[in-house]
């Protein structure tokens, strides 16, 4: 706080903005660096297509796909299967695996809502990473 004498009025006390301007400006410095440190979204993984003219032999293919129908039915790789059944299916497929990796594929026409929630089991049954599949993904782009 600055106090200047003399004059008219007598003592007139004044605030130094000088102190308070640096240390904002010193947070806004920090928030600047900090922000694009924060992680955003999901991690997405997506499954690599097999090498041109080779299809992997089907025993050896250990790729768990829950796909979502446009009627909200659901398959695992081809098996179909009812939500609420879901959570323990995921469990017993991923029982003795070490790798825990699961691909989600919906229809285009269903709301985003649907995905989240069999993400959201598959995530509550402890599969470690979840991927999304898409169109391109699927025909090897």
């Amino acid at each position: 706080m600055a106090m200047a004498s003399g004059g008219k009025g007598g003592m007139s006390c004044d605030i130094n903005m000088t102190p308070m301007i640096d240390v904002l400006l010193v947070l806004i410095i920090i928030f600047m660096v900090i922000t694009p440190l924060t992680p955003k979204g999901l991690e997405a993984r997506v499954p690599q297509p097999p090498p041109p003219n080779q299809p992997p032999p089907p025993e050896n293919d250990r790729t768990v796909v829950v796909i979502i129908e446009k009627d909200k039915s659901m398959k695992i790789n081809q098996e179909s299967i009812i939500f609420e059944n879901l959570g323990k299916r995921l469990e017993d497929i991923f029982k003795t695996r070490a790798e825990r990796v699961c691909f989600v594929k919906g229809d285009p026409d269903l709301e985003y809502q649907d995905v989240a929630k069999v993400i959201d089991v598959a995530k509550g049954v402890g599969i470690d990473q979840v991927g999304l599949m898409t169109k391109k993904v699927e025909a090897g782009e």
